[in-house]
């Protein structure tokens, strides 16, 4: 009992734990869209599409909130642009817009001379997080949540089946917009914890996992949920006890999580297909 309640004793570890218990809750649920949609590059790209945002928010003294949230979203506009525009594929356009963005990103932050520290950007620092911080992610947690469970269906539809979800009437621009919206809230709430880089590992490891262990959509959101609080705690003990950075603590252990999926899953598991694929002897042979 010590071991688990030694480090509750630090005030920036309860913070730094309960963010990580929200950031793991949100970020595979947003997630498992992706996922679904073959679409988890999206997600990195998003990512790193805030940092000029975050930059030119930082210079004019507005809302970091408010131009992060901004840039993101117009950072899919751009995708959904080049896609509409020529022949060019999905991953194409998602490949072009993140290194355009990032580069755009880290100019205008060395350019405008931030207070943004681009280190804590794209690493994260989830040690220093206030109790303001934790109470900003908790509003987003909540704001993405509710309005996941309150559009289920229509998300769902639109999810496995675009085409007939317009065929049907339902208003397919609007709940894509509001799809990548909850996306770039749920990267800004994560990038505190774990940075823009490692942020993608939390919104698509534990939804990948999910994937490999359930079929369902919402048994793929409840266990990626639940998965994503586990590998959050797993990797802020383990950095505390191993003297290591948090974020990246956190993003080994998601890829550890999704190794043993990968290769025990029942239904999808390395292993299990290797040993099924043993010829059978029958007895006395």
């Amino acid at each position: 009992m010590d071991w688990l309640l030694d480090p509750l004793s630090y005030d920036f570890m309860r913070q730094a734990l309960l963010a990580s218990l929200l950031v793991g809750i949100l970020c595979p649920v947003v997630g498992t869209y992706l996922i679904v949609q073959r679409m988890a590059m999206l997600g990195d790209v998003v990512a790193h599409g805030v940092l000029p945002g975050l930059a030119i928010a930082s210079f004019f003294n507005l809302p970091i909130l408010l131009g992060a949230f901004s840039m993101g979203l117009f950072s899919t506009a751009v995708i959904t642009w080049i896609r509409t525009q020529s022949r060019i594929k999905v991953d194409t356009a998602m490949a072009i817009t993140f290194s355009t963005f990032f580069s755009l990103g880290i100019t205008l932050l060395t350019v405008f001379r931030s207070r943004v520290s681009l280190e804590q950007l794209l690493f994260g620092d989830i040690l220093s997080i206030s109790p303001s911080d934790v109470w900003q992610i908790a509003a987003i947690a909540g704001l993405v949540l509710v309005g996941v469970a309150l559009f289920y269906k229509e998300l769902l539809f639109f999810t496995f089946d675009p085409l007939g979800a317009e065929a049907l009437g339902l208003p397919v621009n609007t709940i894509n917009l509001g799809l990548m919206a909850g996306i770039t809230l749920a990267i800004i709430a994560g990038m505190k914890t774990v940075g823009v880089i490692l942020v993608v590992a939390l919104m698509v490891g534990p939804a990948a996992t999910a994937y490999l262990l359930v079929k369902e959509l919402h048994w793929m959101m409840l266990l990626g949920a639940a998965l994503g609080v586990l590998f959050g705690v797993v990797g802020m003990y383990s950095s505390y006890y191993l003297d290591i950075p948090s974020g990246p603590a956190i993003g080994l252990t998601v890829f550890a999580g999704f190794l043993l999926a990968l290769l025990f899953s029942p239904r999808q598991g390395i292993v299990g297909r290797w040993v099924a694929a043993i010829p059978r002897q029958s007895p006395g042979t």
